[in-house]
């Protein structure tokens, strides 16, 4: 029969995400799977010939290996080949994708989420996650119809592919924004947190060829997340006191599926993920100029970093293939999202916490400067969110109604509804998440205060509608 979404599992463009056991089980798991193989293998005309690979990666999740098994199962009943890649990072597995024969992928990761948490995200043969057009015609399908199963002798294969990390990496160190041998004579000390996630299996070997003395925290792939796995400012007060421990240039921490870099400066400073990809985006437009993609709810310092360099800066909904499609269609040198995610046309659309890194690196040595100094350089911003709990059926009531008593200058409506106040310098994002089931508020201005009165605000007008 068709498949049933559970109550609780959220569905988005972010694939599908739930708690392990309720709702998220490898019955699901491996429901989806196969309809996403028979999906698939019918949009490209495949019939009943099986010449349908798949390629599947994890993170380190206690549930991967099962969640893994299921979607291989899936994939496999339907007559898919599939190819298990173990452990490794979410770019990693896309980057694979693009270089592959694979018709897509999956992703079993929850990304940031906390570690009771799992999800399946689906990739493209182009190496991206499926658009919103894609996953709406996928559902469709997933919640209309009954995958065809394959019989005995017409069963997918299943062989293990254990080089992709290290692909990735050589891809990464061709770049031709980076520059080996300064990097490699600069030598910085990097404090590395990967928060007991996929990390492990491509940063410490980044950094180490990019010359960096590497001493790291969280390298431990065995998913039990020591904190909130969301790699924000005021998650990262162990790598700060690890920074000045050390003695080191710079600390770097990944998510769990390593596409978001966070960083903290020399002096152990937590800087956060909102820098990231200003910092990343002046490397590439010192050296070629162009426009620059990011999400309603990315900081003003990187449209600042974009005028610098006298480039323009294109902003798009939230989520990583709505920056990636709009980066696409731009054709932009450069893009990501505000949350520590980097989009490097050069090697592939896809968030990237490994390019990221290296950027970062090599913005560093361009500037020939610590990273608080280089910082320094650009305008100074305070973002402030929070989450709440809204009815997401009252939303188009509330963005009207926080329009009228915020009296904002304008709102962009294509993604929740932000309002910017030009003379302030500040905004304000409203927006159901994607990946959880909350209500994301987000505001930026000059001073931390003035941020936080706009979530005041907003917070005062939705309690207000409850």
């Amino acid at each position: 029969m068709p498949l049933i979404i559970p109550d609780g599992l959220v569905v988005s463009v972010s694939g599908f995400r739930g708690r392990v056991g309720d709702p998220l089980t490898p019955e699901l798991v491996c429901g989806l799977a196969a309809a996403f193989g028979a999906f698939v293998r019918r949009s490209a005309g495949l019939g009943d010939a099986r010449t349908a690979e798949f390629l599947i990666g994890r993170d380190s999740r206690t549930s991967g290996p099962m969640f893994a098994g299921a979607a291989s199962s899936g994939l496999v009943s339907v007559g898919c080949d599939v190819v298990d890649l173990g452990v490794v990072s979410t770019p990693t597995l896309m980057l694979a994708v693009e270089k592959s024969d694979a018709l897509g992928g999956i992703a079993v990761t929850a990304s940031h989420n906390p570690a009771e948490w799992n999800a399946l995200k689906f990739a493209a043969p182009e190496g991206t996650f499926l658009d919103t057009e894609t996953m709406s015609a996928f559902l469709d399908f997933a919640l209309q119809e009954e995958p065809a199963r394959a019989s005995w002798d017409e069963l997918g294969t299943v062989k293990t592919d254990d080089g992709a990390a290290r692909r990735h990496l050589e891809a990464v160190l061709e770049l031709p924004q980076l520059d080996l041998p300064a990097l490699r004579a600069r030598g910085f000390k990097v404090a590395l947190d990967c928060v007991r996630g996929a990390g492990a299996t491509i940063m410490p070997q980044l950094l180490e060829a990019l010359g960096c003395e590497v001493v790291a925290i969280n390298i431990e792939m065995d998913g039990r997340f020591p904190r909130d796995p969301e790699p924000t400012a005021e998650n990262l007060g162990e790598l700060a006191d690890f920074v000045r421990r050390e003695n080191a240039d710079i600390g770097l921490a990944v998510d769990p599926d390593v596409d978001r870099l966070s960083l903290v400066n020399e002096s152990g400073v937590p800087l956060g993920e909102d820098l990231t990809l200003a910092l990343a985006s002046a490397v590439v437009l010192r050296r070629t100029p162009g426009i620059v993609v990011t999400n309603l709810s990315t900081s003003g310092i990187v449209e600042d970093v974009a005028r610098a360099y006298g480039s323009e800066l294109v902003r798009s909904p939230v989520g990583e293939i709505h920056v990636a499609r709009r980066m696409q269609s731009e054709g932009a040198v450069v893009g990501g999202e505000g949350n520590g995610g980097v989009i490097l046309p050069d090697l592939h659309y896809t968030r990237d916490a490994p390019v990221a890194a290296a950027l970062v690196l090599q913005h560093l040595v361009d500037e020939g400067a610590t990273l608080s100094a280089a910082v320094d350089r650009w305008p100074g911003y305070t973002i402030v969110k929070k989450k709440i709990d809204f009815p997401r059926e009252a939303l188009s009531e509330a963005y009207a109604e926080l329009e009228r008593q915020l009296e904002s200058d304008g709102v962009d409506s294509v993604d929740g509804a932000r309002l910017h106040w030009v003379e302030r310098q500040a905004w304000l994002h409203v927006r159901p998440s994607g990946t959880e089931p909350v209500v994301r508020l987000i505001a930026e201005a000059p001073g931390r205060s003035e941020a936080e009165e706009l979530i005041e605000r907003a917070t005062a007008v939705l309690e207000g509608m409850r």
